[in-house]
């Protein structure tokens, strides 16, 4: 048990599956759109993806707008997969610990994802661990193209803690972007900033001795 904490607000990506930006990067690059690296990263984007996390684009547009990025022909199936590259796999112990906490705490997530993502994260859990969705692990699930508002503005947080009526002094969130701890912590949330090389199984929810 955590002491004072009731709730516990989890990032996705970084945090419970493991990603690899690169990956993506390299895909893209090796498609054409060779100034990747300066339109997206795990700190900063351009606003098409900013859009396409927030709902305000669609995956057709998305697509469409990644295709003139590239200035070459390319199908909707090669950006696809390239935009997936960087998704890599659920650790069973990580999905583990999420029911072992839902004994004792409220569990949420929130997530900066997209449509394209969303369906194939859900895969990746299908055929690895027989679950349908996220959703079996956490009381409420929170994807940012499906509210219109994602990480770091403290609007999502605020919402967050508002629909639930939530605590922030309660609550501790856990995410891999510093910019994402930020937010949280201008709100009065409890954080754990999971730095490179650290993960959830290994630095935080550890076994009783």
């Amino acid at each position: 048990m955590i002491e004072g904490v009731k709730h516990i607000l989890f990032d996705l990506g970084g945090v419970l599956l493991n990603i690899d930006y690169k990956l993506t990067e390299k895909a893209f690059i090796d498609l054409g759109i060779t100034d990747f690296p300066q339109r997206y990263s795990q700190l900063s984007q351009t606003p098409v993806f900013d859009d396409f996390e927030t709902g305000k684009i669609d995956t057709a547009e998305f697509i469409a707008q990644m295709q003139a990025m590239a200035g070459m022909p390319l199908t909707a199936q090669q950006i696809t997969d390239a935009w997936n590259a960087m998704l890599l796999d659920f650790p069973l112990r990580r999905l583990q610990i999420l029911q072992q906490l839902r004994l004792y705490y409220d569990l949420l997530l929130l997530s900066n994802t997209n449509a394209i993502h969303e369906a194939a994260f859900n895969d990746i859990l299908y055929k690895a661990h027989g679950m349908p969705t996220l959703g079996v692990f956490f009381d409420k699930v929170y994807l940012s193209h499906r509210i219109g508002m994602r990480k770091p503005n403290t609007e999502v947080f605020r919402h967050i803690l508002d629909e639930n009526g939530l605590n922030a002094t309660d609550t501790l969130f856990i995410d891999d972007s510093p910019q994402h701890i930020e937010g949280a912590k201008s709100v009065g949330i409890r954080t754990i900033y999971l730095e490179k090389g650290m993960t959830i199984e290994d630095n935080i929810f550890l076994p009783k001795k």
